[in-house]
């Protein structure tokens, strides 16, 4: 996007209008993924490759095949609520199906939008051309789809129920005034810890569709579930019932409002359309999954294609939960966040119990997955011979019927984003909200620590899943852990010194981050210094058991990316090793760079930007790793990941051009210098929105937006040189030194300058 066009865009915003030349949805629209061929991976209980378009809540997979368009529509709350692993999990509402000889036989071409969030498909023969053009109301429960062909044709119309799966589901059909309907239930099952009920809506009787020559037909179904609202049926059948006949300029509108505000609140421009395209293509996705006031996505979002998803499609704690929610912070996208906390929050009553019956300690111990409300996804068959069966292992009510995997700190990686959002915002009202989840993963730590000869320890926790038999000799000191207990320690410091609450607690807390273990390491068969998993087998066992494996994601994880617990300012040493494992990562055939193609995409490339490692080289084994697994709609395709992947270009890539961690702002620190750059509004700690541009290798002016009123402290962009900060008021200082700070006023705007370039 060129800066004119944003100037344009936010005039239409101040007008309070969008329209279909809206400059901003423009030009993210020439981002496209383009598809020429039918997808292959529909269904699928993991990533489609199909053209994708949701609001957050309800998503729509567009599959094209011999039988016709078959439209899934997925819903971020309806589950099969069972706390039994895998019966359990995001459960498929149904599909629509719309079929044709056209459709069959035509030349297929296909378009997903991120800028105005449509699908855009024709399917062209000789004789006619049928085109469709469907997407999902950002501001309403609504799946639009539009039609129109160049010759009249028929098309038939129906709805395909889902085929149940692990559970009986109870569907119906019918009619309503000229509208069609559809409801699927779990319901009466004593097993379920709550009924799910969704109905979906057409304003058209299913059956014959005739299209005219000239003018488009317009379908409307409309979604709702018992999470909605207790009217759910009736809901969907009247909004359905009140589209017939109805032009919908009214609901289109206000859908690409909201979608021109969504991508105002940022912009960047590396000069690279390939990398830019996955970039925007990467957020567009994202916001197709996630909302405010919307249950949270679950590993596969609101894509859901069939009846069973991988690993329930829950939310699993070890990382993939938290992920895809990464590149959002800096990216100035808060909003999408804002559901991440719920569940969390939901469950901490369970991990109370969990801890106190469990390990005998206060605070929170989660499992490996939860679910929303409480859900206990990740539970063990429910008897024994289920148990036998799937695992052979009979004792079901093993660590109190849930999955652990002999992890610890699954509670703690929750706080992870919590974290993540205090600092880039400093929000006293979030803080209050979150911080009896901080403090109950401190409780936890403060009472299942180990000190022993002066330093603290964390015993039976392992850093990979780990079969849980009990007296298993497990890990000490998983490093993940170590970084994860650093990060919750200082976090429950700073929140409570903002508060002003728990003042006479933390002593303790302090006391853990001065003695906790130091980072394990150990000397590799050739000589250096390199990173270890853990320190060693089992809680007594003094051997060097574990051998330096080097730095891999589960690492970086706990210590890097995310937790911000060490880096190149604040712990060079240990960053320093890091890095060098890093550049003894290797490139093969049919293997890629830091070992992302089974998990950790989104981890391992801003990973390596923190660290410093060559910008170059991360660009380009970036692009070797999304040519090397991706979909034709962007979907960067990872052996055990879903949504989790839509991180990894804007975190890396806002990792290259300004990082923030540590206290420390700092512009372009792992950029190409002979690439042109720029970006507006990108999120810094400390909750600045900063913009700033590269050119021929020269930084130049900085706008700075104070929201806290917070100090800043800034690596000098001018090495060496003068800087000046003109205040908003109009005062202005002098700064000299590799590191320069001055004060903010709360919503104040700054602009940092080279002091020689001022005229």
């Amino acid at each position: 996007m060129k800066h004119a066009l944003l100037i344009a865009a936010a005039a239409v915003l101040i007008c309070g209008c969008a329209t279909h030349q809206d400059p901003v949805l423009n030009e993210l629209d020439a981002y496209k993924a383009e598809f020429t061929e039918w997808p292959a991976h529909v269904p699928t209980d993991m990533t489609a490759d199909a053209p994708l378009a949701g609001n957050g809540d309800i998503g729509l997979t567009m599959k094209t095949a011999e039988e016709g368009i078959t439209f899934f529509i997925g819903k971020n709350d309806f589950w099969r609520a069972l706390q039994s692993y895998p019966e359990g999990g995001l459960a498929l509402p149904g599909a629509l199906l719309l079929s044709s000889d056209v459709i069959s036989s035509g030349a297929y071409h296909a378009e997903q939008l991120p800028g105005s969030a449509e699908i855009r498909a024709t399917y062209t023969l000789p004789e006619n051309e049928l085109s469709v053009t469907a997407w999902v109301a950002a501001t309403d429960n609504k799946v639009v789809i539009e039609l129109a062909s160049r010759k009249e044709m028929s098309l038939d119309l129906a709805f395909l129920p889902t085929e149940d799966g692990p559970l009986a589901s109870v569907i119906s059909q019918g009619t309503d005034e000229g509208c069609s309907w559809m409801t699927r239930s779990f319901c009466d099952n004593p097993r379920l810890q709550w009924d799910s009920h969704v109905a979906l809506a057409l304003n058209h009787a299913t059956g014959s569709l005739t299209l005219k020559p000239g003018k488009k037909q317009t379908l409307v179904l409309a979604v709702y579930t018992n999470i909605d609202t207790p009217e759910w049926k009736e809901k969907a059948i009247s909004e359905a019932r009140s589209c017939l006949g109805k032009d919908m300029a009214a609901l289109k509108d206000a859908h690409r409002s909201w979608w021109s505000a969504f991508w105002n609140l940022s912009h960047v421009d590396i000069g690279d359309e390939w990398m830019e395209r996955y970039y925007y293509q990467s957020q567009y996705l994202l916001a197709c999954s996630s909302r405010a006031g919307k249950f949270a996505p679950g590993l596969w979002g609101p894509f859901i294609c069939s009846e069973e998803t991988a690993w329930a499609g829950d939310y699993h704690l070890n990382y993939n939960y938290q992920s895809p929610y990464w590149g959002c912070f800096s990216s100035n996208h808060i909003t999408l966040t804002e559901n991440y906390d719920q569940p969390l929050l939901d469950y901490m009553e369970k991990g109370r119990d969990y801890a106190r019956e469990l390990l005998g300690c206060r605070g929170l111990y989660y499992p490996v997955g939860i679910g929303p409300l409480g859900l206990s996804s990740a539970a063990w068959p429910d008897t024994d011979e289920k148990m036998d069966d799937q695992y052979g292992y009979t004792d079901h009510l093993l660590d109190g019927g849930n999955m652990f995997w002999g992890q610890k700190s699954n509670a703690s990686f929750g706080a992870v984003n919590m974290m993540m959002r205090f600092y880039a915002t400093w929000d006293e009202e979030y803080a209050r909200k979150i911080y009896p989840y901080i403090l109950g993963c401190a409780e936890f730590w403060e009472d299942y620590l180990v000190l022993r000869n002066g330093k603290y320890e964390s015993v039976n926790d392992c850093f990979y899943e780990e079969w849980p038999e009990r007296g298993s000799d497990n890990d000490v000191n998983p490093t993940c852990s170590l970084g994860l207990i650093r990060m919750v320690m200082r976090g429950a410091l700073e929140i409570s010194s903002m508060l002003d609450v728990d003042g006479d607690r933390r002593s303790r807390w302090q006391d853990i981050l001065d003695n906790l273990s130091d980072f394990p390491t150990g000397y590799a068969q050739d000589g250096r210094l390199s990173l270890k998993n853990s320190d060693r087998k089992g809680a007594d066992s003094r051997s060097e058991d574990f051998k330096p494996s080097g730095l891999n994601r589960i690492h970086m994880h706990g210590v890097l990316i995310p937790p911000m617990v060490s880096g190149p300012l604040t712990d060079a040493r240990y960053s320093g090793i890091m890095l060098d494992d890093m550049n003894h990562w290797t490139t093969r055939e049919g293997s890629d760079w830091g070992g992302s193609m089974s998990n950790g995409v989104e981890t391992v490339y801003a990973g390596a930007a923190r660290l410093g490692f060559s910008p170059e080289k991360i660009l380009q084994y970036l692009r070797e790793r999304i040519e090397m697994g991706s979909y034709p709609n962007c979907y960067i395709v990872a052996a055990g990941g879903g949504i989790e992947t839509l991180a990894a270009v804007p975190f890396t890539i806002n990792e290259m051009l300004m990082q923030s961690f540590e206290g420390t702002l700092r512009l372009f620190p792992c950029w190409v210098r002979s690439q042109d750059a720029s970006f507006r509004h990108l999120r810094a700690n400390g909750a600045f929105l900063v913009s700033a541009s590269i050119k021929e290798g020269t930084i130049g002016d900085v706008e700075l937006l104070s929201e806290q009123g917070r100090p800043c402290r800034m690596e000098n962009p001018w090495p060496g040189q003068t800087v000046l900060v003109r205040h908003s008021d109009g005062s202005t200082e002098e700064l000299q030194g590799d590191f320069v700070e001055f004060p903010t006023q709360k919503n104040e705007k700054l602009w940092i300058e080279l002091l020689s370039t001022r005229i």
